[in-house]
């Protein structure tokens, strides 16, 4: 079983937290849902000569649509897991998806990629290698998932539910990585 951040004791007083919030992400994909539903519901209606159905009816379709969906993809398997990122001076903190958490000093990071694939935004963290890796407080569990990457093998976190967003998160590392290692997140 993993650790809440709220468990674990900051490395550093500047850190920052990132974590996964499944409630943000429902709100955010029905709002979506609802507004797509309710934009196109008129411009259908129009060209299949209209349902004659008051505006209301049109209202709870869209709504029930969203919030099957949005409930739908907010509990999907990989999304539904706790995540967590915690970034300051000493280095990353890193429990994705259930695992135990790993500490990643600065200096023994060797990239940090945060990219889009689909419709989820993912973080590959490369060590330098992993012997340097340090598990958080009474871990017993792995880590975070491991993955084959060109530079080598990247802990990997699914970052689609993370608040505040990917992007604050991409920024706070930018931050790091060119303050203690002089070098850029990538992007792709």
């Amino acid at each position: 079983m993993s650790f809440a951040p709220e468990q674990v004791e900051a490395p550093a007083r500047d850190a920052v937290l990132f974590r996964s919030s499944p409630a943000r992400m429902f709100l955010m994909v029905f709002a979506a849902l609802m507004a797509a539903y309710l934009v196109a519901s008129p411009l259908v209606a129009r060209f299949a000569r209209g349902s004659g159905d008051p505006w209301w009816v049109t209202a709870l379709q869209a709504a029930a649509v969203a919030a099957g969906a949005a409930g739908l993809y907010t509990i999907s398997a990989r999304a539904s897991l706790p995540t967590w990122v915690r970034v300051s001076a000493a280095g990353i903190e890193l429990a994705a998806q259930d695992s135990d958490p790993i500490l990643l000093e600065w200096k023994d990071v060797a990239a940090v990629v945060i990219k889009r694939d689909g419709l989820r935004t993912v973080m590959h963290v490369v060590p330098g290698d992993l012997d340097t890796v340090h598990p958080v407080q009474d871990a017993h569990d792995e880590g975070p998932a491991l993955v084959d990457t060109p530079r080598g093998p990247a802990f990997t976190a699914d970052l689609s539910q993370l608040w505040p967003s990917p992007r604050a998160l991409r920024r706070e590392m930018e931050h790091w990585m060119l303050l203690k290692k002089n070098q850029p997140v990538r992007r792709h």
